[in-house]
Order: structure tokens, then sequence, then C-alpha cells
């Protein structure tokens, strides 16, 4: 019995702490003219009251001021019970909503200053982990960097690609004719196919991306964790990797191809003639260039976005 009364007061004293200092000083304003009113209806024979004044409501709402104040003037005062009883009533009101007035500024003080020190944590913390992004910034652009040459290079023709070749993310089927020749890109000094080197990159930069979000807490930045989460689930939702890889051989088996050489010919003569990911349905030995093209253009968007949102970090 004590404990549900003592939850229910300090259920009753959290909710008067938490009302605003205007509330409790304006009702204690109201109290004013609401005992004014309650005087000015009593007989005038219940108050002492000096000769020559006068009992309208000014007079009594001046009274019911100086009696909510505790300023007790003594010009008008209580002289029998009623008018004690409710003067003494006001004034336990008026003590009553004064001090709930002054709970409440000490509840907001101390709501402000919690308010002010989480903001300050808040701030040290996004401070501490911006310098850990910052760090991490250039390895981060180096591997998306070589991402996207790898997509450059899977998506343009060797007879188009340059040195300073850019990724176009608006490639079509057809671009992606050579992905089994060697990419090209300064860092790949491999003779093995672009394809190849593509894949081995996006499983590299998928793993850097994956350990940043566990060391890093990109919650701050929620495009950023977003884009990371995206890429990293692309490549983990690519399963067509081993037979991108085997494509060639299976092709040297199932035609007139004699080398390996051919039938990577004949595999660019496909993509180049074919129609393209709307007609996948007709070609299921085309099915792992179709998934290809798919998971380049989305992990190429993320990759340059970014690209883009981590330069624009490390500019501040």
């Amino acid at each position: 019995m004590s404990d549900s009364f003592s939850d229910k007061l300090k259920h009753f004293w959290h909710v008067v702490s938490n009302v605003r200092p205007i509330v409790w000083i304006c009702l204690y304003i109201s109290l004013m003219p609401i005992f004014a009113v309650i005087y000015d209806l009593m007989p005038d024979t219940q108050f002492r009251i000096p000769d020559g004044a006068t009992t309208d409501f000014g007079s009594w709402l001046y009274y019911s001021i100086v009696t909510i104040t505790t300023l007790g003037f003594g010009d008008y005062t209580p002289a029998h019970g009623w008018a004690q009883a409710v003067t003494a009533i006001e004034v336990m009101c008026g003590l009553v909503f004064l001090g709930f007035f002054l709970n409440s500024v000490g509840s907001m003080k101390s709501e402000i200053d919690i308010e002010s020190e989480i903001e300050k944590q808040r701030r040290v913390h996004e401070s501490s982990e911006y310098d850990k992004l910052m760090k991490n910034v250039p390895v981060l652009l180096h591997k998306l960097n070589i991402f996207l040459a790898y997509c450059y290079a899977v998506t343009t023709p060797e007879s188009r690609r340059g040195a300073a070749g850019e990724f176009n993310p608006d490639f079509e089927f057809k671009d992606m004719s050579d992905l089994y020749l060697p990419s090209g890109i300064p860092t790949d000094h491999s003779s093995r196919p672009a394809v190849e080197g593509l894949m081995a990159c996006a499983s590299n930069t998928s793993l850097y991306l994956d350990s940043l979000q566990t060391r890093i807490d990109m919650t701050i930045w929620p495009d950023m964790l977003e884009d990371c989460f995206a890429f990293v689930a692309a490549c983990q939702m690519f399963v067509s990797e081993d037979l991108l890889k085997g494509w060639p051989e299976r092709k040297l088996k199932t035609s007139p191809a004699a080398t390996l050489e051919e039938a990577i010919r004949e595999i660019s003569a496909d993509i180049k003639a074919w129609s393209g990911p709307d007609e996948s349905g007709k070609r299921m030995d085309m099915a792992p260039a179709v998934e290809l093209y798919h998971f380049i253009k989305e992990t190429g968007k993320l990759a340059r976005n970014l690209e883009l949102t981590a330069t624009k970090l490390a500019s501040k």
C-alpha cells in the first residue's frame, strides 16, 4: 500500500516538475482576480476596511495581490472566520504555486544542462569519428578509384580505352565485349582478364567498406552509410563470378572454337550482337553477363557517390 502511494507521489511530482514554468506563473497570476471575485462577493463586515476606502472589485484585487504575495500591508484585514479562511487559502495556494514554479525552473535548468552536456558529447564524438574517417579517406578513395577504373575497363571496348578514361554509368551491354581482355589500367600489370580484376577489386573494396562500418560510427553520415551497405550487399549477392571466370572454357567445349582465344572472340561477338538484358530469357548462357551488367550499373554508381561524399567531407 505504501509502495503504491509512494509510486503515485513520485509520478505526481514527475508530472508537476515537467510542467513549464510559464504555466505555473500564469496560474499564480490567475489566482489574483479569482480570489478578488470571492472577496467581492463576501460581505464587507468580514473585513476591517480603512476609513474612506472603497470596496469595489479594484480594491479587492489590490487586497488579493497583497495577500498572495504575502506583503500584508495591513490596510485591508480579514476580521472574521470566512474572510480569514479564504485569505489563508489564498496565501497557501500562492506559496504552493510559487513553489511549483521554482521547482519547474530548477527542473528546466537541469534539463537544459543535460541537453547541453549531451550535445557537447555528441560534438566530441562526431569530431573523433570525423578524424578517424579522414585517416581512412586516402585509402578509401584509392580503392574506389581502382574499382571505377576496372568498371571502365570492363565496360569499354579495347579500341576506345584511354590512359585517363572515366567510367560511364550509361554504358550499353555491347560495350562489355572486351571484358576478357587485359584491363590495361596502370595499376594492373597482369595479363588476367579485366572481368577477373574487377571481381577481385570489388571483393577487396567490399571488405574494406565493411570493416570501415565496424571501425567508424557511420551513422553520423547516413547517406554514406547507406551507400557502403548497398555496395557490400551487392557484392555479397553477386553469384556469377565463377560462371564468368569459366565462360571461355565452357564456350570452348560447346562451339567450333579450337583455342581459348577463339572462344573469347566468340563471346565478344555474342555480346556485341546480342540485343541486351531485355532478352535475357532467350539466352541462358548470357545470364552471367547480364548479372555483371546490372552489378556494374549499381556498384559503379555507388562507388562514384562514395567518392564524391568522401571528397566533400575531406574538403571541409
